[in-house]
């Protein structure tokens, strides 16, 4: 079954070039997370995207510049924290506007502003949104700003931020993963990828999938942020939001299990999986 997805991705033409691959907006970072968006935006890169760019706050843009070479950096007010500002919000709007997708959350962090920012940001943006980590976060119990929405929407929880979310728990969440997933989906109109051991991909119609790639090397800061990526290149490259989320997720766990053959589960890092994409895609037939 998964590779009747997998072979949803479009083949790439001889006769292409950069913007025939998506354009992609990942909205990222604070001081002290600037690994969420390298991590993220390298994802997408990895992934096919034609033209990734990274919306930072802007004190953190030499950095950046620095640790993505291949990535566009957007640098954007900040709040005295060094996360985004809610005067971002013109820029990125405009931006946005000629991007097939954007990606908001890893490692943005919880100031009060940046997160009224995002709200904001899914309101107002019309395109495909992946919504991560204290993207999540930002909502509170506010589903209807997804439900809401003009465009489609990917939400990648892990099972702290479904609890928040949903108001239950974790225990509850991890008992029940697919029926919580299912109704999430269900509830906000998005498509729910709850992460962690059998990731679970839930649209709205009520179909589920369990995924079965991946192992627990992947139990490490940042393998999250790298999936998001992976979910905005391929929404980006025009596949359906469901099929992109449901081959971001097997090509993500299958890119670890490549990196644990390597290395073992103890000493795999984040960037274990960026490495090991292509292999993923070669080992998948793509």
């Amino acid at each position: 079954m998964v590779h009747e997805y997998i072979k949803k991705i479009p083949e790439r033409s001889k006769n292409s070039h950069k913007g025939d691959y998506g354009r992609i907006l990942i909205i990222a970072g604070s001081r002290g997370m600037t690994g969420a968006a390298f991590l993220s935006a390298e994802g997408a890169l990895l992934t096919g995207s034609g033209l990734v760019t990274a919306g930072i706050p802007e004190s953190l843009n030499s950095i950046m510049e620095i640790k993505l070479t291949e990535v566009m950096t957007l640098p954007l007010p900040e709040t005295k924290e060094v996360s985004l500002s809610l005067k971002a919000k013109p820029q990125i709007l405009e931006f946005s506007e000629k991007c097939d997708a954007v990606a908001i959350g890893p490692g943005i962090g919880t100031n009060d502003e940046t997160k009224k920012l995002v709200q904001e940001l899914l309101e107002e943006i019309e395109k495909p949104i992946v919504l991560d980590a204290d993207g999540i976060n930002a909502l509170g119990k506010n589903l209807e700003i997804i439900r809401n929405r003009k465009a489609e929407t990917v939400i990648t929880p892990h099972p702290g931020e479904m609890a928040r979310l949903t108001g239950t728990n974790i225990n509850e969440v991890q008992s029940k993963r697919k029926d919580i997933a299912k109704n999430a989906a269900e509830l906000t109109g998005a498509v729910v990828c709850l992460k962690g051991h059998g990731t679970v991909v839930a649209d709205p119609s009520g179909n589920v999938y369990v995924n079965e790639t991946g192992n627990s090397g992947m139990a490490t800061g940042g393998t999250g942020d790298i999936l998001t990526g992976m979910i905005a290149s391929f929404i980006g490259q025009k596949v359906d939001v469901q099929n992109a989320a449901i081959s971001a997720v097997y090509l993500h766990g299958l890119a670890g299990d490549i990196a644990a053959e390597k290395k073992g589960q103890f000493s795999m890092r984040a960037t274990d999986i960026l490495n090991n994409i292509h292999e993923a895609f070669n080992k998948a037939g793509i």
